[in-house]
């Protein structure tokens, strides 16, 4: 059966010029080695499989063999560029609605699939790769941290369909048991709660948000305008130091910053 075509991987074929998918990989998880400005990339995106072997996560949710295969597609590149002086880019392009949430999943040690995968990600940030994640789509729970939060950039599109956060609407609202209505209400005063990427982009977190015309059908010109935005992303990236402190700088992230001050001060 053929999975429908997500808007992940329709940025992931714009991207990277319709390059051949490395094979030996499970269907959920697309890699394609190509060039950007002329430098070495990695594409890589996590896609809806309607015959993965984990019902769970068959929708483009992050689950075993997702968090496995991105472990091994960017923990290979990493062993690949280990003795060049320029490390190849890595491209997160995400979409993901969830991590896989299933009783096989818990028993089969998803939390450790998913370790993997930030870890992966992680370790190409420190060793000079510049991660670039690019979110498209949802970026969503544990599937997020997976796949993309560990990048050096985030790019994100300013679009309604694109959502940053820690559970759906519906799970928030039954975890604190509000209503859907009471909980919008709520997030309209405190941004960690919102779903907005406009509020989202007050953590610090994001780099760069892009207006898109077609998202879904991107134009030559969207495709360049992302084009640009990704090198100057890789050039920041090069330049500037490989932690995520500059994360701490956002309008609502002040606190974050004076916890850290004054631990470093005691400790």
């Amino acid at each position: 059966m053929s999975h429908p075509v997500s808007r992940g991987e329709r940025w992931l074929s714009l991207l990277s010029a319709g390059g051949q998918r490395l094979s030996g990989l499970c269907p959920s998880v697309q890699v394609v080695d190509g060039s950007l400005a002329g430098q070495q990339a990695r594409f890589i995106a996590v896609v809806p499989d309607a015959d993965n072997h984990y019902p769970r996560a068959a929708r483009g949710e992050v689950g075993l063999l997702e968090g496995w295969t991105l472990a091994k597609v960017v923990n290979e590149a990493v062993a690949a560029d280990a003795g060049r002086a320029e490390k190849r880019i890595i491209v997160a392009v995400i979409d993901v609605p969830s991590q896989a949430y299933g009783r096989r999943e818990e028993a089969f040690g998803i939390h450790q699939a998913l370790a993997g995968a930030a870890g992966a990600y992680a370790k190409a940030r420190l060793a000079g790769h510049p991660v670039i994640g690019l979110i498209v789509g949802k970026a969503m729970s544990g599937a997020f941290l997976a796949h993309g939060y560990q990048a050096n950039q985030l790019i994100a599109f300013n679009d309604p369909d694109v959502m940053i956060h820690a559970m759906g609407k519906e799970s928030a609202a039954r975890i604190t048991l509000r209503s859907v209505e009471a909980l919008e209400k709520l997030a309209a005063t405190v941004p960690p709660m919102a779903y907005d990427i406009g509020n989202y982009q007050t953590l610090g977190l994001l780099d760069t948000l892009l207006d898109i015309q077609q998202p879904d059908q991107p134009t030559a010109a969207d495709g360049q305008q992302v084009i640009d935005t990704l090198i100057a992303a890789v050039s920041q990236a090069r330049a500037g130091d490989r932690s995520l402190r500059h994360r701490l700088r956002g309008a609502n992230r002040r606190s974050s910053a004076l916890v850290r001050e004054r631990m470093r001060a005691d400790w």
